[in-house]
């Protein structure tokens, strides 16, 4: 397994992500050796739709893209159609693929790249209710349990999990 050692990760959330979208990958990443942080709207604690808490580590106001090696925007419809209307943390999402960092992104978290006009023509997967956004913002959608293309690993829902945190360590250690 690749090797995630000195790799600082971006997290960025808010209340109402999936929480096995969030916490898995986190995890994953962590037992690889990265360090993660949560980006949030706001500081102190955010909650998942079936009651995980996990604690903020910065605002979307106040992270910038340097400070990090890649990011993960988990999904959850709550989370992501709130976290989209920061403009915080869509500027955050644009630094990040203007250095060419790694964004892993699953379910609905595609739609902050929407938002940020980051996804024409490049290859993506999503839950099946956001596929019609994403090809509107130019994506090529497809049905598949993880695609990469273009910087993005993308994948559907949480029966992914396990091949889309895979497929995180290995791009994220490249």
């Amino acid at each position: 397994m690749a090797e995630l050692n000195g790799k600082n990760i971006a997290i960025i959330a808010t209340d109402g992500f999936e929480d096995a979208e969030l916490t898995s990958p986190k995890d994953a990443v962590e037992q690889a050796g990265a360090t993660t942080k949560v980006i949030s709207t706001e500081t102190g604690e955010i909650e998942g739709k079936k009651g995980a808490k996990v604690a903020v580590d910065a605002k979307t106001a106040d992270a910038t893209a340097d400070e990090f090696d890649a990011l993960i925007l988990p999904g959850g419809t709550v989370n992501a159609d709130a976290i989209r209307t920061d403009a915080d943390a869509v500027a955050l999402v644009k630094a990040f693929k203007d250095a060419g960092k790694p964004i892993g992104v699953i379910c609905h978290g595609g739609w902050i790249l929407t938002e940020a006009d980051l996804i024409r023509d490049v290859k993506l997967t999503s839950v099946a209710n956001v596929k019609t956004d994403l090809i509107n913002a130019g994506a090529n959608w497809v049905d598949e349990e993880v695609v990469v293309d273009s910087g993005f690993i993308s994948s559907r829902t949480p029966d992914d999990i396990p091949a889309f945190n895979a497929k995180l360590i290995e791009e994220f250690a490249k």
